[in-house]
Order: structure tokens, then sequence, then C-alpha cells
């Protein structure tokens, strides 16, 4: 489906040179802001303390937020899980008064918000008495009950940042494998080129911001290649096919053509995409917001640089028909001939 048709190929690769001088500059201030800024890593990877609370109704999060500021936790983590009335806190680990733990602390300034004190209380779970710590107000209603309470230890958050990083290491090797066996080395190294840009610079943004960086980024991030690898995988798909049907063409007016026809496919594919990215992230909540603003960022990098980066560095490399198209043998005259 197409909204419209370009009749004449759009030169990209005439200025592909000045764009890729962005795209480097772009990239080198990224893993600038990486080396000296670093990452602000989230309580999975920091180690914290994970709790979960329950209200009878549903939860005003700010609050929440602007209570554990209060008592010493700058960027506190809550979110709602399953229903509005669940809430998930995440807390860095702070320094708190002796004989106090983090979860105590946090609970109780908690329910001095909600106009209650906090208490033991005994429930039934499965047949099983179970203690649990509850916040009752003057009436002796139940605003708040603290429902779970875990450590997240620092090693759980190393072998977390591990397992993240052997996971972006096995896409992009599976990434060139796919698209080695698909088309061509010179191809598949574009490409694999292409998104590491698009991810770095993703973790720039983050680097430089001091945005908070999660196990749901890192998802994010992860998607962010893949999606990258498709666009990339249209554009030499088409590249392959004008090979075959334009032979009078040179390289370069091939890689012109194959982008300037997929142009009306890439507004759609990705402005669709991008509508439901924007309304995870101005209706998603805080949970959602930094895990859509990784995907806003990646949608829009990925898109330049499957265009200037990818099918540029293809054509540098030195791509030609023959490397996608075998050439025919000819059949030789001399078969069946008489001596």
């Amino acid at each position: 489906m197409e909204f419209f048709k370009i009749k004449r190929d759009i030169p990209f690769m005439r200025h592909a040179l000045i764009f890729n001088v962005i795209s480097a500059l772009t990239f080198v201030a990224a893993v600038f802001f990486l080396v000296t800024k670093g990452l602000h890593f989230s309580v999975e990877f920091t180690g914290g303390t994970v709790m979960e609370l329950r209200y009878p109704h549903a939860a005003d999060q700010e609050k929440i937020r602007a209570t554990l500021r209060s008592i010493g936790h700058e960027a506190p983590e809550v979110a709602s899980f399953g229903t509005a009335q669940d809430i998930m806190l995440r807390l860095p680990p702070v320094k708190t008064a002796a004989g106090s733990t983090v979860s105590s602390e946090a609970f109780k300034a908690v329910c001095a918000s909600e106009g209650g004190t906090p208490k033991q209380v005994t429930v039934t779970e499965k047949g099983q008495p179970v203690e649990r710590t509850s916040c009752a107000n003057a009436a002796g209603a139940e605003v708040v009950t603290l429902q779970r309470v875990d450590f997240v230890g620092p090693q759980v958050g190393d072998e977390l940042a591990e397992s993240g990083l052997h996971a972006l290491i096995m896409v992009v090797v599976g990434v060139v494998i796919y698209l080695a066996v698909r088309f061509e080395w010179k191809f598949a190294v574009a490409a694999i080129l292409a998104n590491l840009h698009d991810v770095v610079i993703i973790l720039g943004f983050f680097a430089f911001f001091q945005w908070e960086f999660s196990l749901t980024v890192l998802a994010a991030v992860l998607a962010v290649l893949g999606y990258s690898v498709n666009e990339s995988v249209v554009i030499f798909d088409r590249i392959r096919e004008t090979f075959r049907k334009q032979r009078k063409m040179s390289v370069t007016e091939v890689i012109d053509h194959a982008i300037t026809s997929t142009i009306s496919r890439t507004i759609i594919t990705h402005a669709s995409t991008q509508m439901m990215v924007l309304s995870m992230l101005f209706f998603g909540g805080p949970s959602l917001h930094y895990f859509a603003m990784a995907l806003t960022i990646g949608i829009c990098f990925g898109i330049y640089s499957s265009v200037f980066v990818a099918a540029a560095l293809a054509m540098w490399f030195g791509v030609k028909r023959e490397d996608l198209i075998k050439p025919v043998k000819e059949k030789d005259e001399t078969d069946g001939a008489v001596v």
C-alpha cells in the first residue's frame, strides 16, 4: 500500500558523506557522554529494596513519589502492576536511622502521608496465618498494606547487567549471520554498524540527561535493534530487486531508486509505530516513560541510519550487482560439437 509514489528518484547518496559526518560526530558525542557521565542504572542493576503495596482504592503515584523524596530517595521508582490498587516501589540503598531499614522507613512515611500508623496484622492465605504490616487511620480502616519486601543485592544487579550484555551480543551476532546469509557480508557489516550506531546514540541520550536505565529500557534498546534491522532489510531487498530489473543503472542510482521507492512504506510503518509509542510516552505514566523515550529516539535514528548510514556504508564497501546476482554462465558453444 502506498500513500504516494515519487516518480523521480531522490539523490540520497549525493549527500551521504555530509550526513555520515554528522552521524560520526553524534556517535562520538554519545560515546563521550557514556564514558564521562555513565548510565544512571536503576535498582535492578545497582541493588536496593523492592516493595509491593496494596491500596483499597486507586493509588496516587505522584503523591507516593513526593513522600519518598522527602525521606531521601532522589529517584524512587513507583509503578502500578496488575491493578491501580497494587503498587511496586523500587528504592536504591540510602542511609537510615540505627535499627531501621529502608522498607520500614519508606512504609512509615507512606503510611503517615495517608494519615495512618503502621501496625502488625495477621491474615490468612491458603489456609495459613501470615503476618503483614498494615497502615490504619484513626477510624481503624486500613489505608495501605505492605504485601512483600525483597532486597536486590549488588551481585544480582551485576548478573542482570552481564545477562543484558550477553543478550545484546547475541542479537548482534544473530543479525550479522542472518544478513550475511540472506544478502552478502558487505550488507551485513553495513547494517550492523548502522544499528549499533542507533543503540549507542540511545545510550548517549540516557547518559547525557542521566535518565534512569532499567530493564524495560534495555528491552527497548533490543527492540530498536531489531526494528532498525527490519528497515535495513527492506531497503537491501529493494536494492537487490533493482539490480535485477535495471541492469543499466549504476550502483549509486540503484541505491537511490531503492530508497525512493520505499519512502511511502517507510512513512506508513514508522508513523503507525510512532503513534503507538507516543501514546505510551504521554499517557503510559512514569513506568513506561523511559521505555517509550528509548523507542522514540530509536525509531527516529533508525530511519536515518537505514538510509544515510547502512545504504551509504554498503556503497562505500563496494557492493555491486555481482555480489547479489550470480552471473549466468553462457552455454559452451562447443558442447555437442562433432570433432
